[in-house]
């Protein structure tokens, strides 16, 4: 199964498509003056900024399709308005997308290729 590391995620006022690809991850970086896994493991280990978080959803938002005016909006009303341990595990979650990728359906769903035909 390919992975491209789009998720959707309910968040903020609805259901939103994060993607973290090249461009995007390589932005996080010169916004935050850090690698991704540097990122992501001081989200792990409770070292983070309020940077990290903003940014990577953020990025994720505009990497999803998102046009930046629209994406920083939503950041300024449900990031930055709101305490940053609400968006902590969005943060991770697209952080994680990007650096491993995500499955384009998910594990269990669907049917097996040669149970498809019966």
């Amino acid at each position: 199964m390919s992975r491209d590391a789009k998720i959707t995620l309910t968040w903020a006022d609805g259901d939103y498509v994060f993607r973290l690809g090249w461009a995007e991850i390589a932005a996080l970086q010169e916004a935050v003056d850090a690698g991704p896994y540097v990122v992501l493991n001081r989200l792990h280990t409770g070292q983070w900024r309020i940077e990290d978080i903003s940014n990577v959803i953020r990025l994720g938002l505009i990497g999803g399709g998102f046009e930046p005016v629209k994406a920083l909006k939503l950041i300024r009303t449900y990031v930055e308005s709101r305490p940053p341990m609400e968006n902590h595990p969005y943060a991770v979650a697209v952080l994680s997308a990007g650096l491993i990728g995500a499955p384009e359906e998910a594990l269990g769903e669907g049917v097996a290729p040669d149970q498809a035909a019966e």
